[in-house]
């Protein structure tokens, strides 16, 4: 155990030193933050900082308000556990006081090191940045700043309603991201990070938050390169009129509650679930004319969002994400008219899905954001681990192990020596992506631009390579039904 002693010791070394990054005293990691001064934990050659507070908690008043700053300190903190993650129903240790962050960086290594922030998902109603599977270490040993952020979830992130908002606006765990990358632009330098050289990246959830920040004023001069993982780029957002009703039926369940800010947090997640039975796409990022001022493709057909460095890619089975609903619209014959190599209805319409949700409208952003001039580089994973080739199971976020390089934790199985291989060059693009705005280095297949005749990556049990696509003409006739 560590002592307090030691703690108080080491801290009046660094405090009288006045050190301005993350420094070693003895055996602990310090970083000096408006917050205070924060001691980390080290494992290996990594230095982590976790539950780190990057706004006030959204308690009591402060529920369904614009995220607030923190109160100024200089004393000492320990940041050796994650912070509670935001509320929801699957996580009992889940609370309302949940605005944290984490920080992962190669200790007694100087700075100034480029940043990258992961925004996870979970359809803006799950999801943690404290799961084991986005543990930073991996990508923090090869030399950056790791920031894995909490954001509010459901109906505590993303309920519309003109009584419970200043200005109408529901998308609070929006601001939430903006406000945590305002910390990371504010105290990154403090832990050895350069601020002026920020990458942003995402799964799911987290890429459609990823594409809207690249949209929004507010974001802009805060991260400076995208990554958006599994984009379902076409899905339309609410209108404020759609999500003000459903804010309406939520907040009917409590006609009896003088001030909604009052009622406990279970009862919120008992009406959530009430909700969402009801209507599936109930809480999430609204077109509120302020944050949000269009979908996704509109805003990038008309060229507004930053002209930054982008990768953007899909996997080759996404059906995790969500149902298989839309593969409800063909018929079967049309779907085995699309994919005549597939015979069951079950594989057809996962296949379906998968192009129809991700694949063609993550080539349609990414033949966008190319048309801006900005450096946009496309990809498609379709690599299986070796132990689950005999019965893969469902191929949404299936990435996120191979670019972490987690192993033997909840939702990651062990890797092989091949899926080794294949995990140390994806890590390498995104490392060399993160320092430069391009992927390609030393001992990694090069990856051509969108650019160059709609060029990809593709990743497979056979191989990395850049290559033409091969769905191209499927993907054709899919953009042309979305036209109608």
């Amino acid at each position: 155990m560590r002592s307090v002693l030691a703690l108080v010791a080491a801290s009046m070394v660094l405090y009288c030193a006045g050190l301005a990054t993350a420094q070693p005293v003895g055996q602990f990691p310090f970083a000096l933050t408006r917050e205070g001064q924060m001691l980390g934990a080290v494992e290996g050659e990594v230095a982590s900082f976790k539950g780190l507070a990057y706004a006030a908690p959204p308690v009591g008043a402060l529920r369904w308000r614009a995220p607030q700053p923190t109160d100024e300190s200089s004393e000492m903190h320990t940041a050796y556990d994650y912070g509670a993650p935001c509320l929801q129903p699957s996580l009992p240790a889940a609370r309302e006081d949940c605005l944290t962050l984490n920080v992962f960086r190669p200790f007694g290594v100087d700075g100034p090191l480029p940043v990258m922030v992961f925004i996870h998902g979970g359809g803006f109603v799950s999801g943690t940045a404290n799961d084991p599977l986005f543990d930073g270490a991996k990508l923090a040993q090869a030399g950056l700043i790791v920031v894995t952020v909490n954001y509010r979830l459901g109906v505590l992130g993303w309920l519309t309603h003109p009584a419970l908002s200043e200005d109408g606006s529901g998308n609070f765990g929006l601001m939430d991201q903006i406000a945590a990358l305002r910390w990371v632009h504010d105290n990154i330098a403090a832990f050895g990070g350069d601020p002026n050289n920020v990458t942003l990246f995402g799964n799911g959830a987290g890429a459609t938050s990823i594409a809207l920040l690249m949209l929004c004023r507010q974001a802009r001069g805060l991260f400076h390169k995208a990554i958006l993982q599994s984009l379902p780029g076409r899905a339309a957002l609410q209108s404020r009129r759609e999500a003000e009703l459903v804010s309406a039926q939520f907040v009917a369940e409590f006609v009896s509650e003088p001030d909604l800010r009052d009622v406990p947090p279970a009862k919120l997640l008992a009406a959530q679930d009430r909700t969402l039975a009801k209507l599936t796409r109930a809480f999430g990022p609204v077109v509120d004319g302020s944050l949000v001022a269009e979908d996704i493709v509109t805003a990038f057909t008309a060229r507004h969002e930053s002209r930054i460095p982008l990768i953007i890619g899909s996997n080759d089975d996404e059906t995790r994400f969500g149902g298989e609903g839309d593969a409800q619209d063909s018929g079967t014959d049309g779907l085995r008219e699309l994919y005549p190599d597939l015979s069951k209805p079950p594989e057809l319409k996962a296949r379906f899905y998968t192009d129809k949700v991700f694949s063609e409208p993550v080539r349609l952003l990414a033949r966008l954001h190319a048309a801006t001039g900005a450096p946009t580089f496309r990809y498609r994973f379709g690599y299986v681990p070796e132990a689950k080739r005999a019965n893969p199971d469902h191929g949404h976020g299936r990435e996120l192990q191979f670019i972490f390089g987690v192993e033997g934790v909840p939702g990651a199985g062990i890797l092989s020596r091949r899926d080794r291989e294949v995990a140390s060059r994806m890590r390498g693009y995104w490392i060399n992506f993160a320092r430069s705005g391009n992927p390609n280095g030393p001992g990694l297949p090069h990856w051509d631009a969108a650019a160059d005749r709609d060029r990809l990556l593709l990743v497979t049990n056979d191989g990395i390579a850049s290559g033409d696509d091969p769905l191209a003409e499927r993907l054709d006739r899919l953009a042309g039904e979305s036209r109608k």
